[in-house]
């Protein structure tokens, strides 16, 4: 764990950023959205635990002076030190372990996730909890459990191999409990999932209140990747068992929950987040850092940028842009963005795809782009494939740019769109494709969607709005979250006080 400090601001409100893969780290979407908040409140003072992963990636953001602090937190890094419990604590951490793992593979012990969770996480702030997952009576608590007559995974006939698997899983997944967690401020969690435990951990020793955004639905990607993970099913439940409970636990004790648009909203009410505790926030930009981008290309050219990423789908847009081609064979598809460390064999497979149908010599892989402008004003028409997305940023800039969008009907993508673009179902190259060709052979039309997208972003998605806002909630949750000790009880005239004060 690496903690790199900056200059305190004595008596300003402090947030403590709960981040995963992205900010400082990183760069993209998210990252962005964290140095928007940052750079755009100085007089509010910044922590950031940001969860890694092998604990060597550089800090590739600038951090201002309000930042504090910057504590990293590998999750695939060498092994934490310490010593398992022994006697007496160390059967209590192993009674809190099984009933842990029992409330992840029987729905009549969900009940107990939320107290087993808090007990090993006064494991983890003694150094004991991750030494304890890695040695055999971990191992032995799950094959004991899952081996019980009645539940469901028990006929997969799991073996030792599953049991070993699934439990280094949960040891890494666990980590971040070890972070210290704040203790005074607020605790604002810029996704779900494994970011917000140091955050729950704060909220259950200290009452800070917590603030969750999540950009994408954290839960639903993780069953996505894990429908293709290379796991027997009954890690599989277990591991998913872990994210659906921690979703739920952090939508019922969150204080405010802030999703980037509608579609957010509707995961976090069936995950058990109270109506009147949601706010949509959508993301915003600075209409003035993104003004049009001016000509078009002279020959017709499908852009996009983003991050290289099986999340994206670029197979389905260079699906897509063959069949574009065989229309228009002067066409180009520019791709724009980094590949993130572990990444390369995901780009690998999408050259070979786009060689493999013949059109390896009009697909062009670019990198990272010094100004994302020039991504934008590269193409006639911009496009977005994702299979998951919250209210990208890429989107909302390239309509500030004033160029007509091509995208999937993800998460808040048709909220930001409007009808000044086109939305097509996701995974289907035929409806990609067709759209492109519909607004490539009409340049009134995509002239006329440019210039309403960039009035839409002036009206409803200024980065102004989105500040204010938060900086409204941050000084309210700072008002209403003075430490205490235990638990935190966070009231329903709580939340619709911090809704009447940011409007």
């Amino acid at each position: 764990m690496h903690v790199s400090h900056g200059a305190r601001r004595p008596g300003a409100p402090r947030v403590t950023l709960l981040t995963e893969g992205t900010y400082p780290h990183s760069h993209g979407g998210v990252s962005v959205w964290c140095d928007q908040l940052v750079t755009g409140m100085p007089d509010i003072g910044f922590d950031v635990i940001a969860v890694t992963g092998t604990g060597r990636e550089p800090v590739v953001w600038n951090t201002p002076a309000h930042v504090s602090r910057v504590v990293s937190v590998p999750m695939w890094g060498p092994a934490p030190q310490g010593r398992a419990p022994r006697g007496r604590a160390g059967n209590q951490l192993a009674a809190a372990y099984e009933q842990f793992v029992m409330s992840l593979l029987d729905p009549r012990a969900e009940s107990g996730f939320g107290p087993a969770l808090y007990r090993l996480a006064d494991a983890a702030a003694e150094g004991g909890l991750s030494p304890f997952l890695r040695g055999d009576r971990a191992i032995g608590v799950l094959t004991s459990v899952w081996n019980r007559p009645g539940l469901a995974v028990r006929e997969a006939r799991p073996t030792l191999h599953d049991a070993v698997t699934a439990t280094a899983l949960l040891e890494h997944a666990l980590r971040p409990l070890a972070a210290p967690p704040p203790e005074h401020g607020v605790a604002h969690a810029v996704s779900g999932g494994v970011a917000v435990l140091p955050g729950l951990a704060a909220l259950e020793r200290h009452g800070v209140p917590l603030l969750l955004t999540e950009h994408g639905v954290y839960l639903r990607e993780r069953y996505l990747g894990y429908r293709t993970a290379p796991y027997r099913w009954p890690v599989k439940a277990l591991v998913l068992g872990f994210f659906r409970l921690l979703a739920e636990e952090t939508y019922r004790r969150a204080a405010l929950i802030t999703p980037g648009n509608r579609y957010n909203r509707l995961w976090e009410e069936r995950g058990g987040a109270a109506p009147d505790a949601i706010r949509t926030v959508y993301n915003g930009v600075d209409p003035a850092a993104f003004p049009p981008a001016g000509p078009e290309p002279e020959r017709p050219v499908l852009s996009w940028a983003g991050r290289v990423d099986p999340i994206k789908d670029l197979e389905t847009l260079i699906r897509a842009f063959a069949q574009v081609r065989s229309q228009l064979p002067d066409v180009r598809l520019r791709l724009f963005g980094g590949t993130p460390r572990g990444g390369e064999a995901y780009r690998e497979r999408c050259e070979a795809l786009a060689e493999q149908l013949g059109h390896g010599d009009a697909v062009t892989f670019e990198g990272r782009v010094d100004d994302i402008k020039d991504a934008y004003a590269a193409g006639n028409v911009v496009m977005l494939s994702s299979i998951s997305e919250g209210f990208p940023f890429t989107l909302i800039e390239a309509m500030s740019c004033g160029r007509a969008t091509v995208s999937t009907d993800v998460g808040g993508v048709r909220e930001a769109v409007g009808d000044t673009g086109l939305v097509v179902p996701p995974r289907d190259p035929a409806a990609m494709a067709s759209a492109a060709l519909e607004l490539l052979g009409d340049s009134v039309r995509r002239r006329a969607m440019g210039e309403g997208a960039r009035l839409r972003v002036i009206e409803q998605f200024t980065l102004r709005q989105t500040i204010d806002t938060f900086r409204s909630i941050y000084l309210e949750l700072s008002a209403f979250g003075a430490p205490t000790t235990g638990a935190a009880i966070v009231t329903r005239e709580f939340a619709s006080s911090v809704r009447s004060a940011t409007g």
